[in-house]
Order: structure tokens, then C-alpha cells, then sequence
């Protein structure tokens, strides 16, 4: 009766035991399924930014790699599944807006997706530079792992100004070309804001997607005119296009004639985008001679010396 007993309160306790399993198993199962799907909600958001229709999110680069993944913890941390691990102090403090203004990534990227990247960035690069130098001796892991800290905690602000930069040279590629569609619209006859949409209508580019939002914004009353076209120039660091929209801006102020400015600044814009290509064309054999003189004449000289010091160490 006793062995009965026992053997009972053992199989309820198994079942017990399977049923807790189960269960664990199937919130396991349950919370990995809402992170897919939070995952393809976050993709579809990607898919439908500006960047995201003009392929900019395919980059396999390593700057836009570190930018996505800023971006991406934005998006997950209004997910109440995401355990952060910069401290709430730290995800509340104000990360540079201009920054990310000029980097477009206003609203994409926040200030506890901006810290949490950082953090995580630095903790990945101190325990990477860790067990690369602890491989060799202790001090270099040290070493490597102070290194590692510093590098990933300078990452994220490293590529968002790689971003802006790259930003502001296609903007200014794409400016001038704006411009002559501008001046040749009010030119025809047409108002300003009917050129602009000439061009914001016909062109594709990031230019024209800013434009068109901040004409939106004017039509629809959410903005002044000047307030929507200085939005636009303060989200490029650019100072030409600063310029550019102070004249805009003072020309239909007061109601000077603005085809003829537009024109000049065309023409400024393109012999500028002109003169940057030229530096950059120059300065390509400068940069050449660093890989020159570090990896191709070393082996050069070990190729053409190497016979000979082989040859008068055997005479010795």
C-alpha cells in the first residue's frame, strides 16, 4: 500500500513536472514568435523610409551597419520585450539632435536607442580587444581592451558624421540641378511653389523627398514657408544650401526676382561640386603611397634582396 502511495504522488509529480516544462517551453516558443513579428514590423518600417526606397538600408558598409543598429534598438525599445542595458539615467540624457538632424535620422534614431547603441557598442569592443589580447599576454589584454571600450563607445558618433558628411556631398551634387529646374519653371511663367513641384515630381532623389515633405508641411499649414525651407537647410550639413534658402527665403519676403539668384547659385553649386572632385582626384596618389610603402616595397625589397643576403650569410 505504502509502494502504491509513493508511486502515485511520483507520477502526479512527473506530470507536474512535464506540464511546468510545457509550459516554459510554449512561453519560450510564444516570446520568440512576437520578436519575429516585431522584427518584420520593424523591416516594413525600414522598407517604407526614404532610406529604405532609395536602397540606403542595403549598405553593407560598416558605418551604416553601426547606424542601423542604433536604429534598429530605437524601434525595438518600444517593445516592452526589450531589457535595455544602459541605465535609465544614461537613456534619458539628450543625445546631439543636430547630429542626427544633418545625419537624417531626426525621429529615427532617440536618445535611449542613441546611448543603449553606444553602450553596447563599447561593451562588444572592450570584450572583443579582451580575448584578442588575453590570447597572447594579460597586459595586451588590457591594453586591447581599453581600446576596444574607447573605440566602440567613439563608433556611433563616428558614423553618423561619415553619414552627414556623405549627406551634404550628394545633396550638393543633386543642388544644382534643383536649382536650374527652379529657375527655369518661374522663368516659363510658373510661381514657386509650382517649380518646386515640377521638380519634386519628376526627380527622385533625397533632395527631392525633403523638399516635397516641407512643402507638405506649408501647404497643409503645419509650418511656415520660411520655417519648412530653413527645416530643410538645417537638415544638411551644408553651408551653400544654407545660402541657397536665405535667399529663398528673403526673395519671397520681399518679392524680388528670384530666377536669376537661383541660376547664380546653380552655377556656384557646380563649380564647387567641380572643385571637390578635383581634390578628391588629387589627393588619390597621397593616399596610394601609405599601402605603397607599407605592403607592396617591403616585399619588393625581401623579393629582390632576399637571394643575395641568403647568399653572403652562407659565404660566412
Amino acid at each position: 500500500m505504502g509502494a502504491s502511495w509513493m508511486e502515485g504522488v511520483a507520477a502526479v509529480l512527473s506530470l507536474a513536472f512535464a506540464a511546468g516544462l510545457g509550459a516554459f517551453a510554449w512561453g519560450v516558443y510564444a516570446s520568440w514568435r512576437r520578436r519575429l513579428r516585431h522584427r518584420a514590423v520593424v523591416a516594413e518600417n525600414v522598407a517604407a523610409s526614404p532610406e529604405g526606397r532609395f536602397g540606403k538600408s542595403e549598405d553593407k558598409r560598416l558605418d551604416e551597419r553601426i547606424v542601423g543598429y542604433a536604429r534598429d534598438l530605437t524601434q525595438r525599445a518600444r517593445s516592452p520585450l526589450f531589457h535595455p542595458v544602459a541605465p535609465r539615467a544614461l537613456r534619458r540624457h539628450p543625445c546631439p539632435e543636430s547630429r542626427l538632424r544633418a545625419a537624417g535620422l531626426k525621429g529615427a534614431v532617440s536618445s535611449g536607442g542613441y546611448w543603449e547603441a553606444r553602450l553596447r557598442l563599447a561593451c562588444a569592443g572592450g570584450i572583443l580587444g579582451l580575448a584578442l589580447g588575453l590570447a597572447l599576454t594579460f597586459e595586451l589584454g588590457l591594453v586591447l581592451s581599453g581600446a576596444g571600450l574607447v573605440s566602440g563607445w567613439r563608433a556611433l558618433p563616428w558614423a553618423i558624421d561619415r553619414r552627414s558628411r556623405e549627406r551634404a556631398s550628394a545633396m550638393e551634387c543633386d543642388l544644382a540641378e534643383m536649382l536650374d529646374v527652379v529657375a527655369l519653371g518661374m522663368r516659363s511663367g510658373m510661381s514657386f511653389d509650382g517649380s518646386l513641384d515640377l521638380y519634386t515630381g519628376h526627380f527622385r532623389t533625397h533632395l527631392a523627398d525633403e523638399f516635397c515633405s516641407a512643402h507638405r508641411q506649408w501647404a497643409c499649414g503645419l509650418a511656415t514657408r520660411s520655417e519648412a525651407l530653413r527645416a530643410v537647410a538645417d537638415s544638411y550639413a551644408s553651408p551653400l544650401l544654407g545660402r541657397v534658402v536665405e535667399n529663398m527665403v528673403r526673395s519671397l519676403r520681399f518679392g524680388s526676382t528670384m530666377a536669376g539668384n537661383l541660376e547664380d547659385a546653380a552655377r556656384e553649386a557646380r563649380l564647387g561640386y567641380k572643385a571637390r572632385r578635383e581634390e578628391a582626384v588629387a589627393k588619390a596618389p597621397v593616399k596610394m603611397m601609405v599601402p605603397t610603402g607599407v605592403l607592396i616595397l617591403p616585399a619588393m625589397l625581401m623579393l629582390v634582396l632576399g637571394p643575395v643576403l641568403l647568399e653572403l650569410a652562407g659565404g660566412f
